[in-house]
């Protein structure tokens, strides 16, 4: 059976904020406007936003901007309603007693870094989040994981969530069915992405891979409400939450209808998205004086778990890995010397990669062992 191509599966833990057109800024920076774009007066809006259930603030993950935005809007929910809960995307269920110890003071940064492994279960800088944990700590606000294991959803994508026995569904329900709107989304996204020949069954269980995390997200959010009465301030990708698709289509599924959806809006994205559904208020952006985070290293597998170690599941077309001569199937043996026995452990050593470099990669091949390298692009 064919897998999804890892850029598509790379694709579920952001889908980005679309710009398919330069336009002027039909947000002027500094403004908060409503969905159409009509400029909304700051204090009532926060005021209606924070009596919400919940408020998810969406963010494209590697813009530094988004996340100072988030921060900002935080702050002022907070002054509002003091009486919050903060949910993270970035972080999954299992790391919940890590996130309670954050929230009560009881690590400092460098360990919670270290002990979450921030690296490897998120990647994105953690300088863009670590403003709003240490606002949630300094407030003694909750702080909870939202997210499932990105191996659970990359094993949805590949053989469905029907083939996943209940012990490691990490307790999530079945989601409601996705609105026709975002399956349409979803789709257009995968086809930009995957190769022609992919089979049939590939976009449902792309969508339906989808469609589980967003549950996840939600069923956290409105646990968490019912549990402690707060109201939940969930950061996450923007693509979970506009349009009111994914995780709010969800929580409405799980009797929480009245969330409220934020969106940053760049300076550059195109007026025509503003078409009275994509957010309940968006905040304008000014032209970005700085480069979203530097592309990181991307050797271009799928790696799959195996009783005998690491395998690569399938190989991106014209990346690194298809230029080293890698394939499906292959057995990491090690990589710059070092074991490889988890996927992290390949994914810390590619990011650690300069460009221009070569990474030496030994792999088994049936009963043969093969070396090659890896050859990253000069900048």
């Amino acid at each position: 059976m064919r897998r999804l191509p890892l850029l598509a599966l790379l694709l579920l833990t952001a889908l980005p904020l679309r710009a398919e057109e330069t336009a002027p800024a039909c947000v002027p920076p500094g403004v908060w406007a409503d969905g159409t774009g009509r400029r909304q007066e700051t204090a009532p809006l926060l005021r209606r936003v924070a009596e919400q259930p919940a408020v998810l603030l969406g963010e494209q993950h590697d813009k530094a901007e988004h996340h100072r935005w988030q921060l900002h809007a935080l702050a002022g929910l907070h002054a509002l309603n003091p009486d919050l809960a903060v949910g993270l995307e970035m972080m999954p269920r299992r790391l919940q007693p890590l996130l309670d110890r954050w929230s009560a003071g009881g690590l400092d940064e460098a360990t919670f870094l270290k002990e979450s492994d921030w690296r490897n279960v998120w990647g994105f800088d953690p300088a863009f989040y670590m403003p709003i944990l240490h606002f949630a700590r300094m407030h003694r606000l909750p702080v909870v994981g939202l997210n499932v294991e990105r191996t659970l959803i990359s094993r949805i994508a590949r053989e469905g969530w029907s083939a996943v026995p209940e012990a490691d569904r990490e307790g999530v329900g079945t989601p409601a069915p996705p609105t026709a709107a975002y399956r349409e989304r979803l789709l257009e996204t995968l086809a930009a992405h995957n190769r022609p020949d992919s089979p049939p069954e590939a976009a449902e269980r792309f969508i339906e891979a989808q469609s589980i995390w967003d549950r996840a997200m939600a069923e956290r959010i409105a646990d968490t409400r019912r549990a402690t009465g707060r109201g939940v301030v969930a950061i996450l990708g923007a693509g979970h939450a506009e349009q009111r698709n994914g995780v709010p289509h969800q929580l409405a599924d799980l009797g929480i209808p009245d969330s409220a959806v934020l969106l940053p809006w760049d300076a550059d994205r195109p007026c025509a998205d503003l078409d009275g559904r994509v957010a309940d208020a968006v905040f304008g952006l000014g032209p970005s004086k700085e480069p979203a985070e530097p592309p990181r290293p991307r050797l271009g597998v799928q790696l799959d778990p195996a009783p005998d170690g690491v395998r690569i599941g399938s190989v991106l077309d014209n990346s690194v890995a298809a230029a080293a001569g890698l394939a499906a199937g292959d057995r990491l043996v090690s990589a710059a010397g070092s074991p490889i026995r988890k996927p992290a452990d390949l994914t810390a050593i590619v990011q650690r990669q300069a460009p221009g470099t070569w990474l030496p990669i030994t792999v088994r091949r049936g009963e043969a062992t093969r070396d090659v390298v890896a050859k990253f692009p000069a900048e």
